[in-house]
């Protein structure tokens, strides 16, 4: 028998200090020892939009998920979805396993925009 590959467990509301949405100050808000760098490091979960990537598809968890219990940025999930355009994540989403994700408030349309650049 064929099992349906699985994906990892998603929150379905946006937590209040992501850092895709506008009114979070990724330094200020985001508890637990906030870096820069790290948040810069993420380029490597966003698409270059339009193309197909046959690799995996990186995620951006959660910064209120637990080492080792990572779930996906619900933020980071829509705008991949959306303005980002990851069309890999897009053809994964077809089934409907990820309807029902909320966001609060207007988000960012870039990660450079998410680290106030």
């Amino acid at each position: 028998m064929h099992k349906k590959p699985t994906s990892p467990p998603i929150r379905k509301k946006q937590c209040k200090a992501c850092p895709w949405r506008r009114d979070v100050k990724a330094g200020r808000d985001i508890p637990g020892g906030y870096c820069r760098n790290k948040h810069a490091d993420l380029k490597s979960t966003i698409a270059e939009p339009g193309v197909l990537n046959q690799g995996s598809i990186h995620m951006m968890a959660c910064h209120e998920a637990r080492v080792g219990k990572e779930y996906p940025c619900v933020g980071w999930f829509m705008n991949q979805l959306g303005p980002g355009n990851n069309s890999a994540l897009r053809l994964r989403a077809l089934d409907g396993r990820f309807n029902g994700l909320e966001t609060v408030g207007e988000q960012w349309d870039t990660l450079e925009q998410t680290l106030g650049e």
